[in-house]
């Protein structure tokens, strides 16, 4: 799959894209996990083997990933640590930029979500995530 799509969300509002070939079944312009989030309690499990566009892709979001049976994703910037869990699934990467972790909103910590996904499997970080006020509901 292809750069044309990636330039394509790159420079839409879209915080996430989610295509099934070459089909565009998802898109979501909510912050943080919130997009994958809602995805999931829509989609998942009936897609399979799916191409993610995300603006940011940390070690929880490529958990997530797993999750929803990503095949590949796409991002502008991925943390490290996200490349390590991709690889460790099989998920094909493709980034702009890796950078060692994902950092919170203006901080030079890393982002809490970011540390709550370290040492998680796939499930056990989204029932982690399903006990979280995230601030909406998804």
């Amino acid at each position: 799959m292809n750069t044309g799509l990636f330039g394509e969300f790159l420079v839409s509002n879209d915080k996430l894209r989610v295509y099934s070939e070459d089909r565009l079944i998802f898109t979501s312009s909510r912050d943080g996990l919130l997009s994958l989030l809602e995805y999931i309690d829509k989609f998942s499990p009936y897609e399979r083997d799916v191409t993610v566009f995300d603006r940011v892709v940390g070690n929880a979001a490529a958990l997530l990933l797993r999750r929803i049976f990503c095949g590949e994703v796409y991002s502008p910037l991925a943390s490290e640590l996200a490349v390590k869990t991709l690889r460790r699934f099989g998920i094909d990467y493709h980034f702009t930029e890796i950078v060692p972790y994902i950092r919170g909103q203006g901080q030079e910590d890393m982002c809490p979500m970011e540390k709550l996904s370290l040492g998680k499997s796939p499930e056990e970080f989204y029932q982690a995530c399903l006990t979280l006020d995230l601030g909406n509901s998804f």
